[in-house]
């Protein structure tokens, strides 16, 4: 059973993965990346790995998604 559930995040991280590198939209893609994250360090914390799994949340999905995000931000005030 336990087996199972590391199957299925594996495939919930990939299609995120697959969709933030695919999607058009800078927005959807930074969240579908931010969501990616998030399923990872899920899957760091069933593999026992607790000090990883909030690290990854952290700054991946925490820090690196907002910095992304302020980055669209700023270029959408100047016209770029």
């Amino acid at each position: 059973m336990e087996a199972a559930i590391h199957i299925v995040m594996i495939i919930i991280t990939l299609v995120f993965a697959v969709l933030a590198a695919e999607l058009k939209d800078m927005m959807k893609a930074i969240l579908a990346f931010m969501c990616a994250n998030i399923a990872m360090a899920a899957i760091f914390y069933l593999l026992g790995a607790p000090y990883l799994s909030v690290f990854q949340l952290l700054i991946y999905a925490g820090a690196v998604t907002i910095l992304l995000l302020a980055t669209i931000h700023a270029g959408e005030e100047r016209g770029d």
